[in-house]
């Protein structure tokens, strides 16, 4: 029922140039984002967006994550922390999900299933289109502002994946439940990205390097 598309990795005190720099970082960031980061030696915190600001500022943290452009601007963190890294590889696609009570849904009448099913794809549609037409224009403001745009080193994405199949692995082992659906979806991914290779990710690559 809606995304963000890919997020960004967050604002950050001082410049990350390695692995290295992760060890002992006070990072807001929370879910598996967290679990997946710890093994690296990034001690993660859990702060609520309107507490970011006054965390960083006061140095009480040392980076933070929040969504991306359009939204990070309207905490100005980037006035605390100018590093602003990407992508933020464990918010790559945040799904938003509507639950409704399988009895009661079983009772509502065709015309009104058919409400819920539409309001859902066009409440998704939307939000996505939204952030795609807002986040290129507030990022050239932060930039504009001082942000400093960096990529997270290979070293460090490498190590995240690797310490994220590690953490999957470990729940397949835990829980049924998560083994059957990321099995599933683990086979899917697989043959999705040979075609997403040869097709979005091609055409992207060249567009970004042309003088529009």
């Amino acid at each position: 029922m809606g995304n963000t598309g890919v997020q960004m990795g967050g604002w950050y005190r001082k410049e990350i140039k390695s692995l290295a720099d992760m060890k002992g970082l006070k990072f807001r960031v929370g879910g598996f984002g967290g679990k997946v980061l710890e093994p690296l030696g990034v001690v993660p915190q859990n702060i609520p967006g309107g507490e970011i600001y006054q965390a960083l500022e006061k140095g009480t943290i040392d980076a933070a994550e929040w969504v991306g452009p359009y939204d990070d601007q309207k905490l100005g963190l980037n006035k605390v922390a100018p590093n602003y890294y990407f992508p933020g590889f464990w918010e790559v696609g945040p799904q938003l999900a509507l639950y409704v009570n399988q009895k009661a849904y079983d009772g509502l009448s065709s015309e009104y299933k058919a409400i819920i099913e539409c309001a859902s794809s066009y409440a998704g549609t939307d939000m996505i289109a939204k952030y795609d037409y807002k986040n290129p224009a507030a990022l050239k403001t932060l930039i504009g502002q001082g942000a400093k745009l960096r990529a997270f080193p290979r070293d460090v994405m490498e190590a995240a994946f690797k310490s994220s199949q590690e953490v999957y692995s470990n729940l397949s082992n835990t829980n049924p439940e998560w083994k059957k659906i990321y099995a599933d979806y683990s086979n899917y991914r697989r043959e999705a990205n040979q075609w997403f290779s040869l097709a979005e990710a091609s055409m992207n690559n060249f567009m970004e390097r042309q003088k529009l």
